[in-house]
């Protein structure tokens, strides 16, 4: 009987373990920053910022906190249809927290917290940059490259997008990814960083995922 509970207990964490793994998002590929190659003769998209935003999720052992970040502005390279280039700048002073009631005294608690040092130090670093270093096909899968700095450092992620232009308007839409935050100086509550934390860690990786949309200036 009890070799029989074990086993049952045994592939119940198996099917959690795959789970877990299974709904996961991918980490994307961070390398260091590239330079950036100035582009000729592109039309230029306009950033649509109302249509645009970045959504955002933080893990810990008792649960998950999400939210929004607004894209301030930015422009699109394209060039026959395809997009070729680009920035936009992301105000970090526009963090939400959307899985506490806005009335609710935690939620401008926890959007206090991660405006202050402890993680995005949004008075001295109020705004973070995209800038677009490549895209290419692989595996059936489009690829975008770019700079990230965020608290004055950079580095180059590559994560998938989707990509549609239609009528004169682009839309370059991320799947769901996850970035170190630790590799730009957001350190707090991470357990790789500091030791004695127990389960009081804050996961070190950051869920994104990114929507742009522009229009043809």
């Amino acid at each position: 009987m009890k070799k029989n509970i074990a086993k049952i207990l045994f592939v119940a964490a198996l099917a959690i373990t795959a789970t877990s793994c299974k709904d996961k998002a991918k980490e994307a590929a961070t390398t260091a920053a590239e330079a950036v190659e100035e582009v000729v003769n592109a039309e230029k998209y306009t950033v649509n910022t109302e249509a645009s935003t970045i959504t955002w999720a933080g893990y810990k052992p008792t649960g998950s906190h999400n939210g929004t970040i607004a894209i301030e502005n930015g422009i699109l390279d394209v060039t026959n249809g395809k997009i070729v280039g680009g920035s936009f700048i992301i105000n970090m002073d526009s963090i939400t927290v959307l899985d506490i009631p806005a009335d609710d005294k935690g939620n401008a608690k926890l959007v206090g917290h991660l405006k202050n040092a402890d993680f995005f130090d949004v008075e001295k670093h109020p705004n973070a940059a995209f800038t677009i270093t490549g895209l290419e096909e692989v595996d059936g899968k489009t690829m975008l490259s770019g700079n990230l700095l965020l608290k004055e450092t950079k580095n180059n992620v590559t994560f998938p997008v989707t990509v549609t232009n239609e009528n004169g308007s682009i839309t370059l839409t991320s799947e769901t990814f996850t970035i170190d935050r630790t590799k730009w100086n957001v350190q707090y509550g991470s357990k790789s960083i500091f030791d004695n934390l127990g389960d009081k860690f804050i996961n070190d990786d950051m869920e994104l995922k990114v929507t742009v949309k522009a229009t043809k200036s």
